[in-house]
């Protein structure tokens, strides 16, 4: 009761000099009339009348004529009108960009700095499904795989579609040594360093490891020290299964053209014609991508039944010449004895034998539609394009002239969509695609980065990686994934160590087991580091050199290298730390890459795709090699001519050549200059969208060395936990 006085004695005056009055109460009843003065507008806004509980136009309470019962009808209406654009506003606030509410994890860097899978095992990763609300992914654009990783489905593109996006930096290296230098170590670092250091939405973008190499001779490839993406056994072993669905999808490919070559060496047009387009419950139909075929071949007919004997043998015989088959089996195992194979040999394949040989699973062509394609449908029609072989007119042979399009994609369905894990600090990362970066381009998914974009938000930042030198990995990103995706890069972030640069000087070899003993702390091996800032320089794009620093590094040959990668034109350069302390040791770099991407970017290509193959070729090995000029053999330059006549003159290149030098020779360090770059052979991949030119001998299929890391891998029984990767 002495509440109810207090409020009466608040309200009462405050209404009799209102001019107008809007009722939210659910018991507008109770308010007198008394406490309104005639002639005031009253808006009944009480939560029955808005929600429609009564009758339109009630409750009807009658003020004295304060009110007509039309006005509160249309109020009412404007004001549920303007209830909606409200909540829509906040919806799309919501879906916009806002810096996430991240929990990171935090670090307890020891020293010395445990392997790298105890530290991955003495961090407790989020849940998957935690980390994917945090950056903005609802529930249904995720599936779980086990605790600590999930799909991510491509409706999240079309949802954020308007969204504006982050800033996109490309982590590439000098010229390395066998062991690599840290660049996947100084994506994690930088990444880590933005979110959970500067409080900068941030996604790193990493390639998926070949599990050839992780059992051969270089290990992991999640990055290493406080800079890992973990679980890291998960990352670098079967992650969720996207490589298996490319050695069956490339393997089913190969099956079918040996299988089609037996079948029309033994069978006349008729037969052959009868079991490509049976006869099912008395109906004979030809499947849609044989229809495809029969509009390919100019036949505008759907009637099996009507086909001439001339068009039966058009369509029923490929006619594929052995001699040009380039579709290789594929196998995710180090194995240099699948090099050369002779494959038919079995009594059913009638005497139909051939050399063949098997490649490491990320050298299949498939690998690179995954990385290029941008949705389901491109991927489906780059498929489609792969040419295996010609025929004996020398005409390409498609995945679509054998019918097998379709049953690839089925087998890439969930492969396409790129796989959400985090860092040691709790920042997301995309593992997505590991295309081989001589034979093919080296770089993660354009999917895996156009969805990053957009989750980060336009003050965001998104991290990818080139694998090998900036000569090979960074020339592919910009001159075939930026021609693929659209995107333009902000900035180059440029790996060095002083290990490497230390060979490039005339230093020893390195390997697992060199020991450092340098007397000389000048780097005459700087000439590479210089090289490869002014590559990066031909592209328009600002470089920050990021110098990995070792343990055995000292303060003078730190400072050096930084000094003269500034004076080569780097932006800066920065010595990085996140090896041995996480993200905190790469704050001064993510500074200097804010920076700079904060200047504008004169992002060009190197070449116009619609010059002649050969000219392509000589801009690449005279202005990012150094070399003086090229040398075609007699088979590159039958090749050029072959894949210049089918159409395919206009693609990009994709040079494939060893990464350990400039040049073609893996022992000339440094800069080599006024050498000849020899072309044995060129090869297409139609499908990915490239020429890939053979720069001397390159091997498709890794073999293990003497001491192979398997040595020191193994399971706990007990506990289940793998031992010895690193």
């Amino acid at each position: 009761a002495t509440w109810r006085l207090r409020w009466e004695n608040r309200l009462s005056p405050e209404l009799h000099e209102a001019d107008i009055v809007v009722l939210g109460s659910p018991k507008p009843e109770e308010i007198p009339l008394t406490w309104i003065q005639p002639g005031t507008t009253v808006l009944n806004c009480s939560h029955d009348f808005l929600s429609g509980k009564v009758g339109c136009g009630s409750p009807r309470i009658h003020f004295g004529g304060l009110i007509e019962e039309d006005d509160v009808i249309l109020l009412a209406a404007a004001l549920r009108i303007q209830n909606m654009v409200s909540s829509g506003r906040r919806w799309l606030r919501e879906q916009q960009h806002r810096r996430w509410r991240l929990h990171c994890l935090k670090l307890q860097p020891l020293s010395p700095v445990p392997s790298d899978i105890e530290i991955s095992r003495g961090q407790t990763p989020k849940a998957v499904d935690v980390l994917a609300k945090e950056i903005g992914l609802l529930a249904d654009e995720i599936e779980i795989y086990g605790k600590s990783k999930a799909k991510v489905r491509l409706s999240v593109l079309e949802r954020l579609k308007d969204q504006a996006d982050g800033k996109y930096v490309l982590v590439a290296g000098i010229t390395p040594t066998p062991l690599g230098e840290g660049k996947s170590t100084v994506t994690i670092g930088l990444v880590q360093a933005l979110t959970a250091h500067l409080n900068v939405n941030s996604f790193a973008c990493l390639r998926q490891p070949s599990q050839g190499p992780t059992f051969g001779v270089k290990g992991g490839a999640a990055g290493g020290g406080y800079a890992q993406v973990i679980p890291m056994e998960e990352f670098n072993l079967h992650l969720t299964g996207d490589i298996h669905a490319i050695t069956a999808a490339n393997n089913l490919l190969a099956a079918a053209i040996d299988t089609r070559i037996l079948h029309e060496n033994t069978q006349t047009d008729k037969a052959l014609y009868n079991r490509l387009v049976p006869l099912v419950n008395g109906v004979r139909e030809f499947s849609e991508i044989q229809l495809a075929r029969l509009k390919k071949l100019g036949i505008n007919k759907t009637d099996p039944s009507t086909l001439t004997e001339e068009e039966v043998s058009k369509f029923a015989r490929l006619d594929i010449d052995p001699s040009t088959i380039t579709w290789q089996r594929v196998l995710d195992t180090n194995d240099r004895f699948l090099r050369k194979i002779t494959i038919g040999q079995g009594n059913a394949e009638k005497g139909y034998y051939r050399q063949a040989q098997f490649d490491i699973a990320v050298a299949s062509e498939i690998m690179a539609v995954l990385a290029l394609t941008d949705s389901l449908a491109d991927m489906k029609a780059r498929l489609g394009r792969m040419v295996v072989a010609s025929d004996k007119s020398g005409q390409p042979v498609t995945a679509d002239d054998l019918g097998v399009t379709g049953a690839l994609t089925v087998l890439m369905k969930d492969a396409i969509k790129p796989n959400l894990m985090q860092t040691l600090e709790g920042t997301p990362v995309f593992v997505h695609a590991g295309p081989f970066a001589n034979i093919a381009h080296g770089n993660s998914s354009v999917l895996a980065d156009k969805i990053a974009l957009k989750l980060v938000g336009e003050e965001g930042f998104v991290v990818t990686e080139a694998g090998f030198g900036a000569d090979i990995g960074m020339e592919k990103f910009f001159n075939i994934k930026c021609r693929a995706s659209g995107l333009v890069p902000n900035v180059v972030v440029l790996v060095a160590t002083v290990r490497a640069l230390k060979m490039h000087g005339g230093g020893p070899s390195v390997s697992a087991h060199t020991k450092f003993h340098y007397v000389k702390t000048e780097l005459n091996g700087c000439c590479n580091l210089q090289k490869q800032i002014q590559i990066t320089q031909l592209f328009g794009v600002p470089v920050v050199v990021a110098l990995n620093v070792f343990k055995t590094d000292t303060r003078a040959e730190i400072d050096l290298v930084c000094e003269l990668a500034k004076r080569a034109g780097a932006f800066d350069a920065v010595p990085c730390y996140h090896w041995s302390v996480g993200g905190k040791g790469s704050v001064d770099l993510a500074r200097a890459v804010r920076e700079a991407a904060s200047k504008r970017s004169r992002f060009q290509f190197l070449y116009d795709v619609q010059v002649p193959i050969v000219d392509k070729i000589r801009t690449i090995a005279q202005a990012v090699y150094g070399a003086k000029d090229i040398e075609l053999s007699p088979e590159a330059q039958a090749k050029i001519d072959r894949y210049t006549q089918q159409g395919f003159g206009n693609l990009p290149i994709c040079m494939a050549k060893t990464h350990l030098s400039l040049s073609h020779q893996p022992d000339k360090k440094g800069v080599p200059r006024d050498f000849i770059l020899p072309i044995s052979d060129v090869r297409a991949s139609i499908g990915a969208g490239f020429i890939y030119p053979l720069v001397g001998t390159m091997s498709t299929m890794p073999g293990l060395p003497t001491r192979p890391c398997f040595y020191d891998i193994d399971l706990d029984t007990e506990t289940e936990q793998v031992k010895g990767l690193f």
